[in-house]
Formats: structure tokens, sequence, C-alpha cells
């Protein structure tokens, strides 16, 4: 498709879920052209967990053997008190996880998964891709959205999606209901020898997708690029930002706040790459995610904690609906109406219950004491408290 005529869909952002819903809108025969704002499709990030519900949709769109050509299949999903080093519970996530869901739980870097959907996209004569096109506004009318870059350049669609993240420009000019609130957490992630990790956990192999759970902290492990890397994300509670202070998360603080782990969790956090952190933010559930003919979608219409393994997942979801939606009305705010009747109840659920899912990670004194006296008398093959998340159907 040439990049100067009029498509049926712009969408804002050509993350993992703009690209998704690129894909899905062009299987429907919908002309799509995706506007990103950095000078290149890439993504940020390293590791990323995929579900059975994201696995299941990224094979309706052929890539599922492509994405896992390079990934980690996690034998357990398990639960470790950072403080003492005890299991707490685990998930089994291997032939009877698979017989019970379809499809496997599994690991890969973010931007192997990305770069595959570019690829699709590319293949794809329905799709444009076009860099360097930050969305700065928007102009609805019937049948019509004009939308206007920050290089003077301008473009037509029938509707437009807004799949630009936490801090979405369509979502601040469609509801305009304001920043998202910091929660005084942040994040050190990156990907790291899995060797050094192994030599700073005291084991001869990583096998397993391990969250280490402590007060107001947490430490995430999984290896990814088939084992030869191991992901960690190291989350904490700002003390400095509760007092108000300027500067906090830095590395002096993740380092204090890690120091109360136990030995494998605190040398495994010393590991962390400190160039960069990620503050988290926090946007509750919103009664509407279009007006007309334009519509959010993922992180711009319900961003989630990470702590149930969703963002990316959820944004599938949202891709195939919609795009199901846009096949079956003819009018993009029929759509859009129908898109966001199906999807809200799904995603707020998902959202509300990873915040609630934080809030066990993270608890202290009689909370924790509950959860480790609990947890354990579960059985390591219980699915029914998983069957909500990974068992659900959007594909018709």
């Amino acid at each position: 498709m040439r990049p100067d005529t009029h498509s049926d869909m712009a969408i804002a952002g050509g993350g993992i879920g703009g690209l998704v819903a690129a894909l899905c809108l062009a299987r429907e025969g919908k002309t799509v052209r995706v506007l990103e704002q950095a000078p290149e499709f890439g993504e940020i990030g390293a590791g990323l967990q995929l579900a059975p519900n994201a696995a299941r949709i990224l094979d309706w769109l052929g890539l599922l053997d492509r994405v896992m050509k390079d990934a980690f299949f996690p034998t357990r999903l398990v639960l470790r008190d950072a403080l003492s080093g005890a299991e707490i519970t685990a998930l089994r996530t291997g032939n009877a996880f698979r017989a019970r869901y379809g499809y496997p739980y599994f690991v890969t870097h973010r931007a192997d998964l990305h770069s595959a959907l570019v690829e699709a996209c590319e293949r794809e004569s329905r799709i444009c891709l076009l860099p360097a096109k930050k969305v700065t506004g928007f102009t609805p009318e019937p049948g019509t959205v004009g939308v206007s870059c920050e290089d003077g350049t301008a473009y037509s669609a029938a509707a437009l999606i807004g799949a630009d993240g936490i801090r979405s420009s369509i979502r601040e000019e469609l509801i305009g209901d304001g920043d998202p609130v910091s929660t005084g957490y942040v994040a050190y992630r990156g990907a790291i020898p899995s060797q050094d990790v192994r030599d700073a956990m005291g084991v001869s192999e990583l096998t397993d997708m391990v969250i280490w759970m402590g007060p107001a902290m947490h430490l995430v492990q999984y290896p990814v690029r088939g084992g030869d890397l191991c992901n960690q994300v190291a989350v904490f509670q700002s003390d400095r930002f509760t007092a108000g202070e300027s500067s906090w998360g830095t590395p002096e603080e993740l380092d204090e706040v890690f120091a109360r782990a136990c030995g494998p969790v605190r040398d495994a956090a010393k590991l962390m790459n400190r160039e960069r952190c990620w503050p988290m933010f926090d946007r509750p559930p919103t009664p509407s995610w279009s007006k007309g003919n334009v519509a959010l979608l993922g992180d711009a219409a319900h961003p989630m904690f990470q702590y149930l393994a969703q963002g990316a997942c959820q944004a599938m979801e949202d891709a195939v609906v919609l795009a199901q939606s846009a096949a079956s009305h003819a009018e993009g705010p029929d759509a859009f109406a129908a898109y966001e009747a199906t999807r809200y109840p799904r995603a707020s659920q998902v959202q509300t219950r990873a915040r609630m899912f934080g809030e066990l990670l993270h608890g202290k004194g009689t909370m924790a004491a509950f959860r480790n006296h609990m947890l354990p008398r579960r059985s390591e093959l219980e699915y029914g408290d998983t069957d909500w998340l990974y068992d659900h159907a959007v594909l018709r």
C-alpha cells in the first residue's frame, strides 16, 4: 500500500499491540497504516512471558513456531520467599498444562516477538509501516479521521486506533484524564548471561520461572534466548519517594532494599543493569475506550501491572476482538462500541487482579505469614485458579 493513500485504519503506535492489530485487521481485508514515533520499528526491554491465551493468537496468525524458535519453556512457575529463600508454591507447565490449555507457557526476548511481528507486517500488502511519525493530533469527522504528525505530515483513515502506550496522546485527546499516577515502585530489568545467574544462585541449571516475593519488593528470573540469557526484573517500593524526595529509585536504594533478602536473591540483584530504571505508573479502569471512530488498545486503554505477565497478552486479545468487530460492523463507531463492550469486562478483570496479585507478592507481616501458610497447600497441578486467565477464547 502506498504511504500517501487513504487507509481503512490508522494505528498510532508500532509496539506489540499495534502490530498484532494491524495483522488481524489485514486478515479481515482492511488496509492499515501504522504510525510509529521512533525512528525505526523496534522494541525496548528484555524478557516477555507469553501464556496460552497469547500463544493461541500467535498460532492463528501463523507466527507461533517462529516466535517459539528461540524461546524458553519453563518447567514450573514458582513463588519463593525472598527473605527466607523457601519455596512457597508452584504451577507445573509441562504436559498436563499443555493438555488443559492446548498451548505452552513460554518466555522469549521481547525483541524476538516484535521482530517476528514486523516481518509479518512487511509481508502483508495491506499494511504500511511508517517510522518517525509521532502523532500529535487527530480530527474526527463523519466517516473519516484526519491524523497529523510532528514532522508536518498528515494522513486520513476511516478510523483511528490509539496503541501508543500508557502515556497515550490519543487517550489524552479522547478522554482527557491526565497523566498516569506514580506508584512509588520502580523496576530494574535486563537480560544477562545465564551462567552469571546460576553462579549467583548456586544452581547448576535454570529450569523454572521464579518470583522471589518480599515486603514491598520482588525479583523475577527466567531464561530467554533458549536459555543462554536470563531475564531479571527487580522491583521495589521506594521509601524516598514516600518521603517526598526528588531523587528516588536509585541504584543505591536498589541495593539497600535487596540487602534484606536471602543470599541468592541479594547476589542476583547485584547483577542488575544500573543504567536505566522504569518507574511504575498506574491508571484505574476507565469506563470508555472509544468515541466515534477513534478507539484505544492495549496499555493506552487498560495499562496493567506486570504481576500477571498479561500486558502484551491482553493487547493481543484486544487486537483480535477489534478486528472481528470491524469486520462485523460497517461503521467505525458501531465496531468500536462492540469492541469495547466485549473487551472492557475482561481487560478490567485482568487489570484489577494484577493489582491484587501485586499486593500478595509484596505482603508484609500478617499478610505474608498467611500467604506463606496457605499457598503451600495447593497442588502444582491445580489449574482451577488459572483457567479464567489462560483458557479465555477470543478467536471465533
